[in-house]
């Protein structure tokens, strides 16, 4: 029985924000999307997550992303991807 999650929710964060005025972290992305499992693994061995743009190879464990594409490229110097678990619906 597999307890992979089948989507999450991926934030796109400035890592240089040091105060966001009171606003959450998902208040403050710069881009979210929620992605869902495909089935297939990535080069990293972990599954691949896809949705919105965003295909990713996400450790489900520790919800770490391990690999990332956004719109086809790697994701711009000064943003970080934050992983949960999205709310089903």
């Amino acid at each position: 029985m597999s307890t992979v999650p089948k989507r999450f929710e991926i934030l796109l964060v400035s890592e240089h924000v040091e105060d966001r005025g009171g606003a959450s972290v998902e208040d403050s992305a710069v881009r979210s999307a929620v992605v869902e499992a495909t089935g297939r693994h990535g080069a990293s061995g972990y599954p691949i997550y896809e949705g919105h743009g965003i295909v990713a190879d996400i450790d489900p464990e520790t919800q770490t992303v391990e690999a990332l594409l956004v719109d086809g490229r790697e994701l711009d110097y000064g943003l970080t991807a934050l992983v949960r678990t999205a709310a089903r619906g």
